[in-house]
């Protein structure tokens, strides 16, 4: 295969790997797992395999002091809120749900560059921050089954944390590449977990095969795993091209939810959800 057809593959093993964390989620939360618990072991087993792969390529690098303490912040602040607030919001509303509102975190992106450049602000985007609104509007008036209101809250503000997250991430790719900016985030966010699930007394281990299974699930098919190929998919078909293919993750999602866990799909909520997805291509797309 040439190298446009395996980028493409990649990006959409990632979108599948990414896919998947809020089904692990929901087994995670009926297995008894505690969030804390869940995602500090996620974001350490994961630190684990991503610096055994990066040794093992021989980039194993320590960026600047500066870049460092950004990364640092952006694990234990930034990913640990949007990742705390999306298991959180699988308490109120279905994955396939919770998938979908948080994919409005682009708009967010547009709104954060509208408030620092709003020169860059175009009718385009505009047009596509209309369309991500219509999407969770619609899904939450019209379309109750799963859409829990203090779910879409929640959910809102992980997108929202997650925008923030991008946005200084941006910033610091200006001075490292996204592979070692995110084997220190990994292990930020791990701490930060470990730091609030003792503080909290509810940091404790998996009782048997299928909490630890589901662990693990977490940490490698739903984290190493796509965000590894997303990195190998961006550097053959370009970050663009790759966020755009990238916005199946929702889809795979709800189809996941509803095969494993009996979770309700209506047309209202394929519906919202298709504004949602199309708002993030016209915002990809006008970026290119």
């Amino acid at each position: 295969m040439d190298d446009e057809t395996v980028g493409i593959a990649l990006v959409l093993t990632s979108a599948v790997g990414f896919g998947t964390l809020g089904i692990f989620g929901v087994i995670a939360a009926e297995e008894g797992l505690s969030i804390p618990s869940v995602l500090a072991l996620r974001f350490s087993l994961a630190t684990v395999v991503v610096w055994a792969v990066r040794w093992y390529r021989d980039r194993f690098r320590v960026p600047s002091g500066r870049v460092l303490a950004i990364a640092v912040a952006l694990g234990a602040i930034g990913y640990a809120t949007q990742s705390g607030l999306y298991f959180f919001g699988l308490e109120f509303m279905t994955a396939g749900m919770v998938a979908i509102v948080l994919y409005t975190y682009p708009a967010f992106v547009v709104c954060l560059v509208a408030i620092a450049n709003p020169d860059r602000v175009t009718r385009i985007l505009l047009v596509a921050l209309g369309l991500s609104i219509s999407g969770v509007a619609l899904i939450t008036g019209v379309d109750p089954a799963g859409a829990d209101p203090r779910g879409v809250v929640v959910v809102l503000g992980a997108a929202f944390a997650y925008s923030l997250y991008i946005v200084v991430s941006q910033r610091a790719l200006a001075t490292v590449d996204a592979e070692t900016l995110t084997a220190f985030v990994l292990p930020a966010a791990a701490a930060s977990f470990v730091a609030f699930g003792l503080g909290t007394n509810t940091l404790a281990m998996p009782d048997g095969a299928i909490g630890w299974g589901v662990v693990f699930a977490i940490a490698i098919l739903a984290t190493v795993v796509p965000v590894l190929t997303f990195f190998a998919g961006i550097a053959r078909i370009g970050a663009s091209r790759a966020s755009i293919i990238s916005t199946a993750e929702p889809a795979v999602t709800v189809a996941l939810g509803a095969l494993v866990l009996g979770e309700p799909v209506t047309v209202v909520t394929i519906g919202g959800g298709a504004l949602v997805v199309a708002g993030v291509i016209l915002i990809q797309r006008e970026d290119a």
